[in-house]
């Protein structure tokens, strides 16, 4: 880990709790007025540690890849660009207190979210009592609460990220099979939750019966018994929110118990990282999942993005890093989240709070994720959420994973790179 972090570390007491801040200076700004003028402080607590290290480590090199182009072009507003961040543990409790302490005692200029909703969501009151642009890595419906008008969400699940995030895949569901009955599992946890609910809403709208419902701890450690009552209720179709450790949990139970379900998958977390699909290797052949940039030749409507991954997997060969070997799915967005924000900042030519959240929400942006325009609480005006199917994995050889066919696209049509399969006829 120590690789990826910083160039300097300083400890700190934050509640009780021992947590580790970073300073990461990228390579100075060319230019000597960038060079000779105090930097721009961009702070965020980051998962380094804990169940969404895998997501959350990759997350930061992206950030780190996007200060070093900064300064290289003379930082922000003629300013280097230096990045302030704590490893937040995936502990949403130690959350407000790192972005107070950014605030309060770093000084930083802008902040960004961590990754993922459950880290999201506990920041929101200080970037709301402190009246600061928000930025937010993948959270699921983090500003339905809030309705906070600074706050934009990098999460390509449209303007009801709930309903759009999983809407998708009750379409490809729903074409090739036309399930009456489906299963909902998903943790007992905010994203999974949220994406829960999404999930029995389009269930309803398609006019499949809920057989089944169960909310399970995030700390189960067997998941068989929750499949079999599920599989005794003969759902034609399992929708699954989980996190990291849960996905993983349950395609190894479905690997030991079966279902007679056509589809399985929905809105499993984890399952796009590479020590996961390494480890889970043929087990994941049949489920359909969600994702955002897989390696298949359609998804060149991302410009930028695949010379960004290119550059992401070369420095963490070259430099040892022990994080996750691909990026697909998380690089190009969080480097899209800092991206933005910049653009907003040059664009209106000063760090006004204010100036910055009305030129976002005035505006379309050019990014390595395509055209983003922001919406009602700052998500997305439409969604571009993906249905990929895992098919024709061998064995656990993480190679496999960077090219075309082991997870193919079967919606949006436009850029579709295969047929969806019935669960068990790629369980071979």
């Amino acid at each position: 880990m120590t690789r990826i972090l910083a160039n300097r570390v300083r400890v700190w007491l934050l509640g009780g709790l021992m947590a580790a801040a970073f300073v990461f200076s990228a390579p100075l700004a060319t230019t000597a007025e960038a060079q000779s003028k105090d930097p721009i402080k961009v702070g965020f607590s980051m998962a380094l540690s804990g169940a969404l290290a895998g997501g959350g480590q990759q997350s930061l090199v992206a950030i780190q890849l996007w200060a070093e182009d900064m300064n290289k072009k003379g930082g922000l507003l003629g300013r280097p660009v230096e990045l302030v961040f704590y490893d937040d543990q995936t502990n949403p409790k130690n959350v407000p207190g790192i972005y107070s302490k950014l605030l309060d005692i770093d000084k930083v200029d802008l902040i960004v979210s961590g990754y993922g909703t459950n880290l999201i969501a506990p920041a929101m009151p200080i970037a709301i009592e402190r009246e600061m642009t928000f930025m937010g890595l993948f959270g699921m419906n983090a500003n339905a609460k809030w309705e906070y008008e600074k706050y934009f969400s990098i999460l390509p699940a449209g303007p009801d990220p709930a309903v759009g995030f999983s809407e998708v895949w009750f379409q490809a569901v729903q074409k090739k099979f036309q399930p009456k009955t489906i299963a909902v599992i998903a943790a007992d946890a905010e994203f999974a939750q949220n994406l829960k609910e999404g999930a029995v809403r389009n269930a309803k709208a398609f006019g499949m019966e809920i057989v089944y419902e169960e909310n399970y701890n995030p700390k189960t450690p067997d998941f068989t018994p929750i499949l079999r009552a599920a599989n005794a209720k003969k759902p034609d179709a399992i929708y699954i929110a989980s996190y990291p450790n849960g996905s993983a949990g349950l395609v190894r139970a479905l690997a030991e118990v079966g279902t007679d379900a056509k589809a399985v998958g929905g809105g499993m977390v984890g399952l796009q990282f590479a020590g996961i699909m390494a480890g889970l290797g043929p087990m994941l052949n049949g489920i359909a999942n969600y994702d955002f940039f897989v390696p298949e030749p359609t998804m060149n409507l991302y410009p930028g993005a695949s010379d960004l991954i290119d550059r992401y997997q070369a420095k963490v060969k070259a430099e040892n890093l022990k994080v996750d070997a691909l990026g697909y799915y998380l690089v190009p967005w969080a480097y899209a989240n800092v991206d933005i924000l910049g653009q907003a900042v040059q664009a209106v030519g000063s760090l006004d709070q204010d100036a910055i959240a009305d030129y976002i929400r005035d505006n379309e942006f050019t990014s390595v994720v395509g055209k983003v325009k922001f919406g009602k609480n700052g998500e997305w005006d439409r969604p571009r959420t993906l249905v990929v199917q895992y098919q024709d994995i061998t064995n656990n050889d993480l190679s496999q994973f960077s090219k075309a066919g082991t997870r193919k696209i079967m919606l949006p049509a436009d850029i579709s790179t295969g047929e969806l399969q019935p669960f068990n006829d790629l369980r071979k």
